[in-house]
């Protein structure tokens, strides 16, 4: 290690907060930190941040910053993105709001989609044609092509995906348009679907550039402010971006694909979750990772963090798959519903207590912030039940009115529903972590899990107040808290391999392929990958990971087949027929068999550091820091609580519920009956009560 390559930063913007880790490669330690997100220009809470730890000083030192965003999903979700155009074969320029033609709800007459973020005058035609084969049937017609340009440029368009019929096999026509609006209108940026998904299927080809397009001038800017803020800092080397799958890359590929950072940030929490549980011995683990806005979790099983082809978003009714927008790029498989400690508490038409999706955020923030919110949150009624610390939130970076929130609770919850403010407060407490629980419910059981082995990995600033609660509703067990757990997802990112997959789709009929035709359909695909790569990681040494579509000819749906070195048609025939065998319980031998798309993903080889901070008390009573008041949802009453500084807890030893075990950026809440079993690598081990919480 050079003397100028120190230091390491893991950067989470949430929306709410932003979390920093920095790891001293020298010392072997890790330092943690946490801003609130400031929404206008989210680079600004990064400048914050970074000065508030040891000046920003350590900048020059640094070897890399990893960066994630949720900026590319509220961009979508708030329907904040550019004024983005579609240019279309003739003919076929509705195919974003035609969908797939399916109901997500058979019975639902009523059933609403997405609003596209394409408007139909925003979207045109050109004409041109071409057959599945890639083969031309009606030429491309350039002199319409310039006229739609010259016409959406004069309309004040900002981006424009290009979704030609088949481009994904034969891109010719749409690069000649790319080529063409960098004569006509140079300043639109142009996302291609032969760039962006070369893959069949054209609603989810449509749908994925779009979204790109969409993000794409507003990353472009986001990426150019960060860099110039960091460079002013002292930073002179590698910033990555935090794909949706795990991996990370050149902020030059995040420009041109952002759609890939649709999940930039959450998938921080289940790398760190799943690096986690496998050092704690724990075969199969669920992160949940509760932040200001969102919670999000994840089911890994074996170690294996679960990968989804395809990723909705912006989901009409959180529950129902199909009615959201699919994003045709490799996500880690997480589930996010709008509970977190902003969540906002109110009466509904039924007059009954519910409680988000709508969050108060980072401005105004929760009442008890001071910052002019006005309407209870999920955080105000932690602090009225006693879970939070008005003295000691972010550290003591932050003083919580107490008095403010007990106001609200009471005028706006209380009241109306005739209950005390504690009776109320609980109320909110409990509908939020009942919301999570029904959908990692409904999530785990299409997973095939069984969360009565499972882990609970409780991260983010809210999740280990509100994991007992939770894991109880879904029968789990045990928790596993690890310190620095409100922070974890930055402290995933340093954990994140420099990665990118990707694919393209070629029909190939197996029958009468040859082992050496599908080898080179790999290795030109190998070839693409490795040049991202190394756009990021220039001498670092690559591995690469092949898979294939494949289905029965015919089929409309494909299974992902991992590939080995041998690329006999045989033996993919075999694969396909077992895996097809174990999902459906039967296969059958005499039908024909074809790869639909080729996958491939290469890696670059990454010293992966130590993610714990161990405990260095030397005692229990050495991590006392007193005794407080909190509601106890078994005895329906306030009770003591011991409270503890987690950073001061000896390397082991037992601790009996009622305890609050506090960090500068969490708040771990464990009730009466339940044990906690301090571990010296660094985290928590929380065996709960049998009893469930009655309210």
């Amino acid at each position: 290690m050079s003397a100028n390559h120190r230091y390491r930063l893991g950067c989470d913007i949430g929306g709410t907060f932003t979390d920093f880790v920095l790891h001293d490669i020298e010392a072997g330690s890790l330092q943690v930190h946490k801003v609130l997100t400031t929404p206008a220009d989210p680079s600004e809470a990064v400048e914050t941040g970074i000065t508030a730890m040891n000046g920003g000083g350590f900048l020059a030192e640094t070897e890399y910053v990893i960066h994630g965003t949720t900026l590319v999903i509220n961009a979508v979700i708030e329907r904040k993105g550019a004024d983005t155009a579609i240019i279309a074969t003739e003919g076929f320029r509705d195919s974003l709001e035609m969908r797939r033609e399916i109901r997500y709800d058979i019975y639902d007459v009523t059933a609403v989609y997405p609003e596209p973020l394409v408007a139909r005058p925003r979207r045109v035609d050109v004409p041109e044609r071409l057959y599945a084969s890639g083969k031309v049937r009606t030429q491309l017609n350039e002199d319409a092509v310039r006229e739609r340009l010259r016409e959406l440029a004069d309309d004040g368009v900002e981006s424009i995906a290009v979704v030609l019929l088949h481009a994904y096999a034969n891109p010719d026509h749409e690069r000649r348009i790319a080529e063409i609006a960098a004569d006509v209108a140079p300043d639109i940026a142009i996302s291609l679907s032969s760039d962006v998904l070369p893959e069949i299927k054209e609603y989810e080809r449509t749908a994925t550039t779009s979204v790109n397009a969409y993000v794409k001038p507003l990353v472009e800017r986001y990426i150019a402010k960060l860099e110039k803020r960091l460079a002013a800092q002292g930073f002179e080397r590698g910033l990555y971006m935090m794909l949706s799958s795990g991996g990370i890359i050149s902020p030059a590929t995040a420009k041109a694909h952002p759609v890939r950072l649709v999940e930039s940030g959450p998938v921080g929490g289940a790398l760190a979750a799943t690096k986690l549980g496998s050092e704690a011995g724990f075969d199969s683990v669920l992160m949940f990772d509760m932040g200001g806005t969102t919670a999000k979790s994840c089911l890994i099983t074996d170690g294996q963090i679960p990968i989804a082809g395809t990723y909705e978003v912006d989901r009409v009714h959180r529950f129902k798959r199909g009615s959201g927008t699919p994003l045709g790029v490799p996500s880690v498989d997480i589930i996010e519903i709008g509970a977190g400690g902003g969540s906002i508490a109110a009466i509904n038409d039924m007059g009954l207590l519910s409680v988000g999706p709508k969050s108060a955020g980072a401005d105004p923030g929760p009442i008890c912030y001071g910052r002019g919110g006005k309407i209870p949150t999920v955080t105000d009624a932690d602090l009225v039940l006693g879970y939070l610390d008005a003295e000691f939130f972010l550290g003591g970076g932050m003083t919580l009115d107490k008095a403010g929130a007990e106001t609200g609770i009471a005028n706006q919850i209380a009241k109306p529903l005739d209950l005390s403010v504690r009776e109320a407060a609980w109320g909110i407490h409990e509908v939020v972590n009942e919301n999570m629980a029904s959908a990692m419910r409904m999530y785990v059981t299409e997973k095939g899990g069984d969360l009565s082995i499972a882990a609970v990995v409780a991260i983010g600033g809210a999740g280990p107040g509100h994991a007992t609660d939770f894991a109880r509703r879904l029968g789990a067990k045990t928790l596993l808290i690890p310190r620095g757990a409100g922070v974890y997802s930055a402290l995933g990112f340093l954990v994140a391999p420099v990665s990118f997959e990707h694919a393209r789709t070629h029909i190939t009929n197996l029958q009468t392929a040859s082992a050496d035709a599908i080898q080179q359909n790999f290795a030109e695909l190998q070839a693409e990958t490795a040049d991202v790569i190394r756009d990021a990681a220039p001498d670092a040494e690559l591995s690469f990971t092949l898979a294939a579509d494949i289905r029965y000819t015919g089929q409309g749906a494909a299974l992902r087949i991992p590939i080995t070195d041998d690329f006999e048609p045989a033996v993919l025939t075999r694969a396909f027929l077992d895996a097809y065998a174990e999902r459906y319980g039967n296969a059958y031998d005499d039908m024909p068999v074809q790869i639909v798309t080729y996958r491939a993903t290469s890696t670059a080889a990454t010293e992966i550091p130590a993610l714990a901070l161990p405990f260095s008390g030397e005692d229990i009573n050495g991590a006392l820091k007193g005794v407080r008041e909190a509601y106890c949802p078994l005895g329906h009453q306030m009770i003591s609580h011991h409270v503890y500084a987690m950073d001061k807890l000896p390397t082991q030893g037992n601790l009996a519920g009622p305890v609050i075990i506090e960090e500068e950026s969490s708040t771990l809440v464990v009730g009466a009956g339940g044990e906690v079993i301090i571990d010296r690598r660094g985290w928590l081990v929380v065996t709960l009560a049998d009893e469930e919480p009655r309210s």
